[in-house]
């Protein structure tokens, strides 16, 4: 397995239609103004966040169940930024929409700059034959607010191709999560 370079990322892009919309070099500004970055790197993809906001209270004292979860958990919000709550959490998903080739793994790291201000990004990996848009969950790990910016870089996607075709990919055993547009709660 070898991590990819961006001319590979490039290529796949192009050729694949593996990450749309593409941004092929790094974006740092945007009309003039500073932005946290996104776009293609050295060995990764940096992907924005829509303005699709899931940010989760406890206002009806709720339970997280996985297996049950209640989507009145969360409040819905459509912006250009989200206010975390302190050591609270909230969910978005990508602007990028991503079809991932049938050997390639994807990871997603956050980015330093969220990092540094004690805001985690999680995702599992994207795995082989994956499709759709990435639901992205932040978590505010600060005693204070935390302010998530739409349209900017949030986290970096990392490409591991095999030298062989998994077995059974993502779409063969019909994943639950395949073809996901916007920000999708859990299922079992």
């Amino acid at each position: 397995m070898s991590i990819k370079s961006d001319h590979w990322i490039r290529r796949m892009a192009a050729e694949q239609h593996m990450i749309e919309p593409f941004e092929p070099g790094q974006v740092r500004a945007v009309d003039g103004n500073r932005i946290i970055s996104y776009g293609t790197s050295s060995y990764g993809y940096d992907v924005r966040c829509a303005d699709e906001f899931k940010i989760f209270t406890n206002i009806n004292t709720a339970i997280v169940d996985p297996k049950a979860f209640d989507a009145k958990s969360f409040v819905d919000v459509k912006s250009d930024v989200c206010i975390i709550p302190p050591n609270s959490f909230a969910l978005a998903r990508t602007v990028e929409y991503f079809r991932i080739p049938r050997r390639v793994l994807t990871i997603c790291l956050g980015k330093s700059t969220y990092a540094r201000c004690g805001i985690i990004v999680n995702v599992t990996p994207l795995e082989p034959e994956w499709e759709g848009h990435v639901t992205l969950e932040f978590s505010n790990t600060t005693p204070l607010p935390a302010k998530i910016y739409a349209n900017e870089g949030i986290a970096q996607m990392l490409f591991l191709e095999s030298d062989e075709e998994c077995a059974v990919s993502y779409a063969d055993r019909g994943g639950k999560y395949m073809g996901q547009t916007g920000v999708t709660l859990p299922k079992t």
